[in-house]
């Protein structure tokens, strides 16, 4: 059996509900397996003093697109796009045509990394390479694995690039369903959105996910094209209610972003308890409105739509965000939706995420975080949103196992890492501009 570590001092932090203690904490075979005051070192155990240092549950990205990584800094169409849907046809669409699989690789550890290192420990991916379906989420989990966070992938089924498109598509969620075998890994099938989506391909997915047992992963009214470019090719504006008709919601199913919902639609996803997740900052950089998440139930989280995974900056913005839509939420609503995270996992996974006590997953982030106020868990809200940053995080560990130590990735090469993914990125853009 491999030698636990006792972590002595340590300053626990639970996001929802609120809850700091001083504590010491055991961890072995990737749980922890003691909390308590004083807890003596046994035999062989590697003990670490966090000299009161704060230790959070790894946070959650419960929506991202790996494959967006390598596009920062990449110049944009010639002809400004006007509207989400050029959005998608002139950069998204061009940009995931180009990826092949070493962009598709090095793309998934760029975000692994960026990820880690901003203290989270989970990235639930919608992966989407026209170009090169078969195998792509093999792919994604090999450069995953090499950081050590966990994932949760789909491939994006799409009627976009054909009916072959579509089947390999499909295929690929189920190969991926079937051989994967690794613990740190779930899987979803993967879906774009209603108005890319055929009756016969919304069903297609539903049905391959429930002869799975899993969810869908979809985007859902992310801009009013949605439901316009439905009724106009399927004859039904109705959206939400095509995906209900198809099987395809269900509590382990994921919408993404909800913003052009009604009452009637959100009454639809509650009742069949679906995620929903927000993700302002992608919502505000494409000027698609605000997402009635006051509305939005229990079952919303937060995710960063392919923008960097910093999930203490996406809690503070969707929080500015709330608060320049005059939503009435307040700071401990966006901890709440943080935290909502962790539910997710335990539901992905089978398992205890988000708490520290005995029997709950050890995947924990430690921060330095030099507090010039008191911390309880009354203010640990407005310390979380206007305080805790991406920098602060120290240490990560993850299944109980230390990934990151001192700031630093451990047996990573970053800066040859960062080397070969601009030349790797260089020629992606290439491509692209071809397209």
């Amino acid at each position: 059996m491999v030698p636990a570590i006792l972590l002595k001092n340590a300053t626990t932090v639970h996001l929802f509900p609120p809850a700091i203690r001083q504590v010491d904490l055991r961890i072995q075979s990737g749980h922890v397996i003691a909390v308590g005051k004083g807890l003596t070192p046994e035999p062989g155990e590697q003990v670490e003093d966090l000299a009161g240092r704060l230790v959070l549950p790894g946070l959650v990205n419960a929506h991202t697109h790996l494959y967006s990584a390598l596009a920062r800094g990449m110049s944009g169409p010639q002809e400004a796009p006007k509207n989400f849907l050029e959005i998608l046809q002139k950069i998204w669409w061009k940009l995931d045509r180009a990826l092949d699989e070493e962009s598709i690789y090095y793309s998934a550890l760029i975000g692994a990394i960026e990820a880690v290192k901003a203290g989270a420990t989970t990235l639930v991916d919608h992966h989407a390479s026209p170009n090169y379906i078969s195998g792509s989420l093999k792919i994604i989990r090999e450069a995953l694995e090499q950081i050590g966070v966990r994932g949760v992938l789909c491939y994006e089924v799409t009627d976009r690039n054909g009916a072959a498109g579509r089947e390999a598509g499909l295929r690929e969620n189920q190969n991926f369903l079937e051989n994967q075998t690794n613990s740190q890994f779930g899987a979803l099938v993967g879906a774009h959105a209603s108005f890319t989506l055929s009756d016969h391909s919304l069903r297609a997915c539903a049905e391959l996910a429930q002869q799975n047992n899993c969810g869908v992963h979809i985007h859902l009214a992310e801009d009013g094209c949605d439901a316009e470019i439905s009724r106009r090719d399927f004859g039904r504006g109705d959206i939400v209610n095509r995906l209900a008709e198809a099987g395809m919601l269900s509590e382990k199913t994921i919408l993404a972003h909800g913003i052009y919902l009604s009452e009637d639609d959100l009454k639809i996803i509650k009742s069949r308890r679906c995620w929903l997740m927000h993700n302002a900052r992608s919502n505000m950089n494409n000027s698609v409105g605000y997402a009635p998440v006051q509305h939005f139930g229990e079952r919303v989280s937060l995710g960063t739509d392919g923008f960097p995974t910093d999930m203490f900056e996406e809690a503070r913005l969707a929080f500015f965000k709330g608060r320049d839509a005059k939503n009435g939420l307040g700071p401990a609503d966006y901890l709440k939706f943080l935290s909502a995270g962790h539910q997710l996992c335990a539901e992905l996974f089978g398992a205890p995420f988000g708490k520290i006590e005995p029997g709950a997953v050890a995947d924990l982030i430690i921060l330095d975080y030099p507090s010039p106020t008191p911390l309880t868990k009354e203010n640990l809200a407005g310390h979380v949103l206007f305080g805790m940053k991406a920098d602060h995080v120290a240490e990560v560990m993850i299944a109980g196992k230390f990934v990151l130590r001192n700031k630093t990735l451990i047996g990573i090469e970053i800066e040859n890492i960062y080397q070969k993914s601009r030349e790797v990125a260089a020629k992606l853009w290439k491509r692209l501009h071809t397209l």
